[in-house]
């Protein structure tokens, strides 16, 4: 068993697909205040953050695990979680069209270990269609999501290529963490 300190549904959803026992608790930390625009440094500095906050809030008598990811943009930009439909609009539109990659970091904790993993996957997307799009905003599905995107969902049909784990793009690259969880009793 451990203990995913993350809201994030779609992590809950990979670990129980993996088969992964876990509670899930987020501890109290705030990304708004992480200045990098480098997206792989913002996401492992948005983890490590998060452990360090868990392992104050909730200690480590159970293993913790922490994530954070976000999308970079073709030109290097961080298209972070959309605040409002205008701003999940606008995210999406740079998106269309063009190569985007998913960074994941994680943080894995015992009292015994720490696994740190920063991992990528690319995609390339044909153009979204606007209805399609306008239907997407209009479902509320893209709250919560980094760069608004949902592989395995909107974005799906319209992937020309990827390259690199789905589990990354959903926020978690649960086969880097699995051999790690063998040792656990």
């Amino acid at each position: 068993m451990i203990h995913l300190a993350s809201n994030s549904e779609s992590r809950a959803l990979l670990l129980h697909k993996f088969g992964i026992d876990f509670i899930q608790k987020s501890p109290d930390y705030d990304e708004e205040q992480i200045t990098t625009a480098i997206a792989k440094d913002f996401v492992y500095i948005a983890s490590k953050g998060k452990m360090e906050a868990a392992v104050k809030e909730f200690g480590l008598e159970m293993p913790l695990l922490c994530a954070d990811s976000v999308i970079m943009a073709a030109d290097g930009s961080i298209l972070r979680k959309a605040k409002d439909v205008d701003d999940a609009r606008r995210i999406l539109k740079i998106q269309s069209g063009r190569a985007i990659s998913i960074i994941s970091s994680l943080h894995f904790r015992t009292k015994e270990l720490l696994l740190v993993d920063t991992s990528a996957t690319h995609y390339h997307f044909a153009e979204f269609e606007d209805e399609d799009m306008e239907a997407y905003l209009e479902s509320g599905l893209w709250k919560g999501k980094a760069g608004a995107c949902m592989v395995e969902g909107f974005c799906k049909k319209y992937i020309k290529s990827v390259e690199g784990y789905e589990s990354t793009a959903m926020g978690l690259q649960v086969e880097v963490l699995l051999p790690w969880l063998k040792g656990l009793n």
